[in-house]
Formats: structure tokens, C-alpha cells, sequence
């Protein structure tokens, strides 16, 4: 389904841009849209979450060994768009987030032992300044930076079980900052924008388990997500 629904996506962005680019009469779509002072929409959209550890030095030593796999997931959210100038727009983008991340901790002979699947939904809601080119015939290249929070509904923060009965545990609250860019594209009905940004939390995630000798834990100062998201919008 994530294959069909992105070659849709490209079939119909390609088409639009084969006839604006290569049309001679160029017709202006939505010629106004962006008169808005307010517009919204919606977005669906693929998602890909790392974690990245820092650790406890020992000796003058520092481990880095967890592996971290990270499994594509899925979006879905709103769009409120708040026009501020010509070039400048505030975008606020509640969603659903799904993903999940697999573990790997060495040292263990037993997969019940080295492998935790760290699954999550977050409620995400990220606040975003969009600054934008001169539009283009019926193209708009754009940056995006901002601030951004989440509320993880998968969360077993607060489980008194640790990893020494199998739950690897992570915070409920994150905040990151993010940076990305995309285009839009005017079409006949509707503007379509495919965009890319990367999540980067400025929080640290891990509960540490009950054991300060923990082996899965004890050795890790900090952990923070790292992620990149495709999203698609139309408004």
C-alpha cells in the first residue's frame, strides 16, 4: 500500500510538472491562494526514527555499542497555515505518528535479552516558519524550521518492570527542533506539497532501569531521537 500510494503521488506530481514546465501557454493555478490569511489542510506521510546514544566513559573508554534499526512508519495529520508576508507563513501541524525501533544490545546470548522492539505513537505537534521563494509559473520552493512536541501514547514510563523483566523504557514527553524543505505545486483544484524534514530531540528519552549496574542501561548517559519525515499536504 506505501508502494502504490507513493507512485500515485509521483504519477500525479509528474504529470502537473510536465505540463507547467512544458506548456507554452503556462496558465496560473489557484492564482489567489496564497491571498489567505488563514488556510488548512491535511497531510499523509512516511517516517523513519533513530535514536542516538551517548555514553558513559569508563577508563577512557566510551562504548558505543547498541545497534538501533529503525522501521519505516506512518503519518497522518493537520494543516493551519497563518500567512504573514509574502514570503514568510507560521504553520502549526498536529498529527499521528507511528513507528517502532528495534534494539540490539550485545553481550547476550538469548533474543529475550538483546533485543527490544520499542514501538510508539506519538501525538506530535510541531510549530514551523515556512519561508518561501518568488512563486515559479505554478512552483514555490520553501525552508522550513521550528520547534516541535510530542506526547508518546505508547509510553511505559511510569512501569515499575525494567529491562531485567524485559520493558525497555522511554520518557512520555519529547521536544525537538526541526529543519526541512519541499515545494509546492499549484494544480487545478487543490496545492499539493511534498516536503522532507528531520526530527531532532533536544531531550533525553531514557528511563534508566532500577539497577545502576544495569547491563542495558547503566552505560548510557543520554538518548535522543533522531528522525527524517516525508510528508504530502494538500490544500
Amino acid at each position: 500500500m506505501k508502494k502504490l500510494f507513493f507512485i500515485l503521488i509521483i504519477s500525479v506530481v509528474s504529470q502537473s510538472a510536465n505540463a507547467q514546465l512544458f506548456n507554452k501557454e503556462r496558465l496560473s493555478n489557484l492564482a489567489t491562494f496564497d491571498n489567505r490569511l488563514l488556510s488548512w489542510g491535511y497531510y499523509l506521510g512516511f517516517n523513519n526514527y533513530d535514536y542516538n546514544f551517548d555514553y558513559v566513559e569508563e577508563n577512557g573508554n566510551t562504548q558505543t555499542d547498541i545497534g538501533v534499526e529503525g522501521e519505516s512508519g506512518f503519518n497522518v495529520g493537520l494543516v493551519g497555515d497563518l500567512r504573514i508576508n509574502k514570503y514568510i507563513n507560521v504553520r502549526l501541524e498536529p498529527g499521528l505518528y507511528f513507528t517502532q525501533r528495534n534494539l540490539t544490545f550485545p553481550g547476550f546470548e538469548e533474543e529475550k535479552d538483546f533485543l527490544r522492539d520499542v514501538k510508539a505513537t506519538y501525538i506530535h505537534v510541531p510549530l514551523l516558519v515556512k519561508i518561501s521563494t518568488k512563486r515559479l509559473n505554478n512552483f514555490k520552493p520553501f525552508v522550513l524550521a521550528g520547534i516541535s512536541t510530542s506526547l508518546n501514547l505508547s509510553s511505559n514510563e511510569n512501569n515499575p518492570d525494567d529491562n531485567f523483566q524485559g520493558q525497555f523504557r522511554s520518557t512520555s514527553n519529547t521536544n525537538y527542533y526541526e529543519l526541512g524543505f519541499g515545494i509546492d505545486f499549484y494544480l487545478f483544484y487543490f496545492k499539493f506539497t511534498p516536503s522532507i524534514r528531520g526530527l531532532f530531540a533536544t531531550s533525553n528519552e531514557l528511563v534508566q532501569d532500577n539497577s545502576a549496574r544495569s547491563p542495558w542501561t547503566g552505560n548510557i548517559s543520554k538518548m535522543a531521537t533522531r528522525a527524517w519525515v516525508i510528508n504530502f499536504t494538500f490544500q
